[in-house]
């Protein structure tokens, strides 16, 4: 379909600053029989992915790689935020496999993103951090056998402190 065509080159716009290479977004509809008509229509819409000139066509979910899935998720979410709100969106491994320009390309989508929508991101990268509203510190203890996760919230001096850090 046209709009499917049209989102697909919206997504594929966003490729190449986030390390896609030459990688192909693809939405594939396919109409059901009237017989088949389930509660979310007579289409079936399926993501395809191709991430590497030459390579096949396949599946997003099992094509792409955690990293690969991570970013196209946010180009896909950055064209969807345009025409619907999500109230939170979670990105964990979004930066996985990138570094420097392209680091800070994914942190900039997701600071775009945010006007719309509250975006929750796990990552290693200062590049990608420094463009937060917000930082949290996560730690890890172990004390009698036992792990917890604590996050602590970030001042000003902390944030340039831990940005250093990273």
């Amino acid at each position: 379909s046209i709009a499917a065509q049209t989102m697909d080159s919206a997504i594929e716009s966003h490729f190449a600053s986030l390390a896609l290479g030459k990688a192909r977004f693809a939405t594939r509809v396919t109409r059901l029989p009237d017989e088949d008509a389930a509660a979310h229509g007579l289409d079936e819409i399926v993501f395809e992915v191709q991430t590497n000139p030459g390579m096949p066509w396949g599946i997003l979910a099992k094509v792409a790689s955690g990293g690969e899935l991570s970013r196209i998720s946010l180009a896909i979410q950055v064209i969807i935020a345009q025409r619907v709100t999500t109230p939170t969106l979670l990105f964990d491994e979004v930066d996985v496999g990138v570094s420097g320009p392209t680091a800070s390309a994914v942190g900039k989508l997701m600071r775009k993103l945010s006007a719309n929508t509250q975006v929750i991101c796990v990552t290693h990268l200062p590049q990608v951090a420094c463009y937060g509203h917000q930082q949290q510190f996560v730690m890890k203890q172990t004390q009698d056998g036992q792990t917890e996760t604590q996050m602590q919230c970030l001042d000003n001096s902390g944030r340039i402190d831990e940005l250093a850090r990273l």
